[in-house]
Parts: C-alpha cells; structure tokens; sequence
C-alpha cells in the first residue's frame, strides 16, 4: 500500500490550506487514517485521525477547532483542512494507516511520502 499526501504549500498566518491523502489500495472499514507532523530534530506528533467506517474524529489539542480532517469513501481519499494556520503549523504532514486508533506514530504501519507546510507569519 502506497499513500501520497498533497497539498502542502506557503501560507499565510490566519490562512487556509487543504492537504490530500490517497491510499493506492482499498481502505477498509476497520482501518483508522491519520495526520502527522513532523519539525526537523523532533518526534512526529499526531495531528488528527478518522475512522474509516463510522467517520469518527480525533484531534491533537493543539489543532481542534482549527483542522477538520473527512475521507470520501467512494474517492478513497482523506483531507485535512487547516483554517487558521499559525507559524507553528508549520511541519512536514505525514499520512498513515492503522489498523485501529492510536495517536502514536508507531502504531501506524503505511506512511505517505510527507508534504511540506509553511506557515509565514
């Protein structure tokens, strides 16, 4: 299984930005998708996560409020909308597949390439 995140780009604070995530395979009802964010000399951090079949959501503290993360079962695609982005937004964004909810990035088995978000204050 292959992912490929897109999406990623310059921002402005305050502004929005839309990423993609699109699995190669079939993504099935008890798998969970998810966002990472990674700054260079730190740990990947969850960002947010969906479970496939009940659309069910988490969120980092840090985003709730601002991101939204959906999936289009019939497009096999998962988005991640960033409103209100701050400087701090700013990171490599991961996606990953799980075969259930963690928010840790280990527990994770299929990661995408990253895409780079920058968040110019």
């Amino acid at each position: 299984v292959q992912l490929q995140a897109s999406g990623g780009g310059l921002v402005q604070a305050g502004g929005s930005l839309r990423l993609s995530c699109a699995p190669s395979g079939r993504t099935y009802s008890s798998h969970v998708m998810g966002w990472f964010r990674q700054v260079p000399g730190k740990e990947r951090d969850f960002v947010a996560a969906i479970r496939w079949g009940t659309g069910m959501t988490y969120y980092a503290d840090s985003v709730k409020g601002r991101f939204t993360i959906s999936r289009d079962s019939a497009k096999n695609t998962m988005y991640l909308q960033m409103n209100t982005v701050k400087p701090d937004d700013s990171a490599v964004y991961y996606c990953a597949r799980a075969k259930g909810y963690s928010t840790i990035w280990r527990d994770y088995d299929y990661w995408g390439q990253g895409t780079l978000v920058t968040v110019s204050s």
